[in-house]
């Protein structure tokens, strides 16, 4: 017999059915060796549900304006708002891992939110592919975003708004890149929809076409704006696939 994913999990795991479906919108649920990210897919209720631990944010900098932390895969950007008690000044996408700026003071944050409204924060991501890429190349093509429920952006020349790409190989192993990805724009879903756009969809990015893996694929490995230069560690997950 069949059941909803997440009552199967709560059942197995005796849980409430509200945590089962948080654990499988925080990525931590695994059925067949896959990611399970539909809470109300019907599976059968002797399916074997795998739970991952979710990581904790690792403060990596702070001074009497800032906060940054290294944000876990799976964690929502306003939840670490609330657990710190300050104002995000950026956000990341939920399956996304990597350097997060939160503002202790309104002075900090209007002056942080301004630099990225110029264009002057550099901003520099980790991201693997499964493709031999071996040049650098400029990625300049306008993206859309649909809001609703999910937000989900493409290329449209016609409705999208500038956003510029650069993205260049760090490590090949096999027919994988470990790709630096810099964003002159902070589109959404930038990165994850121009790297899909030219047949290069990063792994663990079901959404945009890429292969199934136990994450995204995708780390803000570093920051820099007003002075600072923040950087966070390489997530294990990627030096793994590169030994």
């Amino acid at each position: 017999m069949k059941d909803k994913a997440y009552k199967v999990l709560a059942t197995q795991k005796g849980i409430s059915n509200n945590e089962a479906k948080r654990l499988i919108d925080n990525a931590q649920v695994f059925f067949e060796g896959k990611r399970l990210t539909i809470a109300r897919m019907e599976i059968d209720r002797a399916a074997v549900l795998k739970v991952i631990d979710q990581k904790e944010p690792v403060k990596i900098y702070e001074d009497d304006d800032l906060l940054a932390v290294d944000k876990p895969a799976g964690a929502e950007c306003y939840d670490l708002e609330k657990k710190f008690g300050f104002r995000l000044i950026h956000r990341l996408d939920k399956p996304t891992s990597g350097v997060l700026l939160l503002a202790k003071n309104e002075t900090f944050l209007e002056s942080a939110i301004r630099e990225f409204r110029k264009r002057l924060v550099e901003k520099k991501y980790l991201a693997v592919v499964e493709a031999i890429v071996a040049e650098e190349r400029r990625i300049d093509l306008p993206v859309f975003t649909q809001k609703g429920a999910k937000a989900k952006s493409e290329v449209d020349k016609k409705r999208g708004l500038a956003a510029v790409s650069v993205i260049k190989p760090l490590r090949i192993e096999g027919r994988r890149t470990m790709l630096e990805v810099s964003i002159e724009t902070g589109r959404t879903h930038q990165i994850r929809v121009h790297l899909s756009y030219i047949g290069l969809p990063i792994l663990g990015d079901e959404s945009y076409g890429g292969k199934p893996y136990k994450r995204l694929m995708l780390h803000a490995s570093s920051i820099a704006l007003l002075n600072r230069e923040i950087k966070a560690q390489t997530p294990v997950e990627f030096n793994d696939l590169f030994r």
